[in-house]
């Protein structure tokens, strides 16, 4: 076995405890060993009960602190906007789990709400747990900040990780994994909240002083005076920055950010019974010659009983078709990469990482309307059908020039579609060989993926549900 770089052994460390500190101690618990609970290839239980039901240790429910509070009223305030008009709940809707509540492909922002962003914003929720962005086979600590470049660079001759779903690579490849945004960009939830202000196709405020301001006169005054004692007002920035910081708590300690109330949890707890369609479609979403979803997007609950959020919050080039939709896309040559740019800098010379987005996660992903990055797919089906036909049909996914050449991976320049996964099933197959999956397959796999939205409850109190 490859010996550890002592460089990441440091680095793995440091990320540990500031998990701990920025997110709890949950934050610091991995997400990637499980235990099976249920033996799939034995084939599923004829009831659609889980037959080794799990205890799953939830966040508890209770009250709110006064910071939390104030960030949950800063929350739904279009007062931190340079347009005045818009809140972060304007693109992060409750009543839509924290996604977008439009079809939009972006959403409108600026001083006017006339400008068009560059990504669908991701949803809000099952960020508790979020690492802060590293590169390595696990979490980190120690007290002098990574050098991220030297450790892509560490990394750059390491195969690339294969991936299936629910097993564990003999040697785990050192991978950018963590972080907030598509590409990571932010560490915390204090950090994702603060970038959207000073944005000027989002929130587009002037400058930090311009935020400070506002919040100065505001009916917030007294509330940030007794929390933060009566100087706040007068430091703009740690004024700002204090606001931030109460928007993430309200985002960790509200239970609505990360509820557990689907019916696969009901499920896992024994609580419920799948129906045929959603014990086929999550047969196949673990399967690794089917679907294999499960080895990105984790089903399965931690060994300390966490219950799992359907991401291993690491990094893919899926080499999605482009959005013509986009303003940005209007440019032939604007392209977005991504972790090595054009938003986040300090990766831009690891061209290995271009094209690398975040892996989302899938609870209440029934409540998206747009899908990937570029929020170039408006339904589940276009995304299964892209994820099924992308290797073995790709004249159904991508578009043909003047000249009738196929543009495949039109979305990356060429000199970056080696990223591109061709390893991962059901990435490894090839022009002309069958697909995956059959269209009773799709459909059953999105019956599965229904289960994933929260707010489900059991039709007979007290007994599994139907």
């Amino acid at each position: 076995m490859q010996a550890d770089h002592p460089t990441s052994r440091a680095v793995r460390k440091t990320h540990r405890r500031l998990a701990r500190l920025l997110f709890g101690a949950a934050g610091a618990f991995g997400c990637l060993a499980s235990y099976a609970f249920v033996d799939h290839a034995a084939g599923p239980p004829g009831d659609g009960g889980n037959p080794h039901p799990v205890p799953l240790r939830l966040p508890k429910a209770q009250p709110l602190s006064a910071v939390a509070l104030l960030g949950k009223a800063l929350f739904f305030d279009p007062l931190l906007s340079g347009s005045g008009r818009q809140s972060c709940a304007s693109c992060h809707s409750p009543a839509y789990g924290y996604n977008p509540p439009n079809a939009l492909a972006v959403q409108p922002g600026g001083v006017d709400l006339r400008k068009a962003g560059y990504r669908p914003p991701p949803s809000l929720a099952y960020l508790y747990r979020q690492r802060p962005f590293s590169i390595g086979p696990d979490g980190s600590v120690d007290d002098v900040a990574p050098n991220l470049n030297a450790l892509a660079a560490a990394a750059r001759k390491d195969p690339r990780a294969s991936k299936l779903a629910n097993a564990m690579p003999a040697t785990p490849a050192m991978v950018p994994q963590g972080g907030l945004f598509w590409d990571g960009r932010a560490d915390s939830l204090q950090r994702q909240a603060y970038l959207p202000l000073l944005n000027p196709v989002e929130m587009a405020n002037r400058s930090t002083a311009a935020v400070a301001a506002k919040l100065a006169h505001s009916r917030y005054r007294q509330d940030f005076a007794q929390l933060f004692g009566a100087g706040i007002i007068d430091d703009p920035q740690q004024l700002v920055d204090e606001a931030m910081f109460a928007i993430g708590r309200f985002e960790i300690e509200d239970p609505s950010f990360h509820p557990f109330t689907s019916k696969y949890d009901a499920w896992l707890q024994g609580q419920a019974r799948l129906t045929p369609a959603e014990m086929r479609g999550l047969r196949l979403f673990d399967d690794p010659a089917k679907g294999n979803c499960a080895a990105c997007h984790l089903d399965r609950p931690t060994r300390d009983g966490l219950p799992p959020l359907f991401t291993d919050t690491q990094y893919e080039a899926l080499g999605v078709p482009r959005n013509p939709a986009l303003a940005a896309n209007r440019d032939p040559r604007f392209h977005d990469l991504g972790l090595c740019g054009p938003f986040r800098k300090d990766l831009a010379t690891q061209t290995q990482y271009c094209g690398m987005f975040l892996t989302p996660t899938l609870r209440n992903v029934d409540r998206r309307a747009v899908f990937f990055h570029n929020g170039v797919y408006h339904s589940l089906t276009q995304v299964l059908d892209f994820y099924n036909l992308r290797s073995v049909a790709p004249g159904k996914i991508y578009p043909r020039d003047a000249h009738g050449r196929l543009l495949v991976y039109d979305d990356l320049p060429t000199a970056y579609q080696a990223n591109v996964d061709t390893t991962d099933a059901p990435f490894d197959r090839h022009v002309g060989d069958p697909a995956p999956l059959a269209a009773e397959d799709i459909r059953d796999i999105i019956a599965f993926l229904h289960t994933l939205d929260d707010g489900y409850s059991s039709q007979a109190p007290g007994r599994p549900g139907n």
